[in-house]
């Protein structure tokens, strides 16, 4: 019922915006949608000009992570594959443009940590390392999508890290 009432308010607001603009002139039309689309574009400038690095960098990521054909991951997982890349990056550890980055010995436990999303502060067990780990590689592992091998060893690597400083 409510989408009925919905459209035809959408309908009564249309006929009477068309209404409006047969009376006006199409010059002053023409003047008014490009002084809008110049208020909107200058807005745009300096919305990314502040914030663009931020504003960009999700759906860059995700858009890069469809080009790895990663099926089947839901919204959820993506944001969790995006961290763990985000973690990747900002260590200097992944690039999507130089896969065989050559520093895989020099991982700190810390790093380690935040790649398995595990809180060192936490009284971890061997099998809560395990689970973060399994849980990250159902995502990434190279038998689902062979571009994420490299991601599969880094993740690796921080697992023998976290065990080897738990033990």
């Amino acid at each position: 019922m409510n989408i009925i009432i919905f459209t035809v308010l959408i309908l009564i607001g249309l006929y009477f915006l068309l209404k409006v603009f047969t009376k006006i002139a199409s010059r002053k039309i023409s003047t008014g949608i490009r002084v809008i689309l110049f208020i909107l574009l200058a807005l745009f400038a300096v919305l990314f000009a502040i914030g663009g690095k931020f504003l960009l960098t999700l759906p860059l990521t995700l858009a890069s992570l469809a080009l790895l054909k990663l099926k089947g991951l839901s919204l959820f997982q993506l944001i969790s594959l995006y961290r763990l890349i985000q973690t990747l990056r900002n260590s200097g550890r992944f690039s999507f443009n130089n896969q065989n980055a050559s520093n895989l010995s020099t991982m700190s436990t810390q790093e380690a940590y935040r790649i398995l999303n595990l809180n060192p502060s936490k009284n971890l067990t061997k099998d809560d390392v395990n689970k973060a780990y399994i849980k990250i590689q159902k995502k990434i592992h190279p038998d689902i999508s062979p571009e994420t091998s490299r991601l599969s060893s880094l993740v690796n690597e921080a697992k023998e890290i976290v065990l080897r400083d738990l033990g």
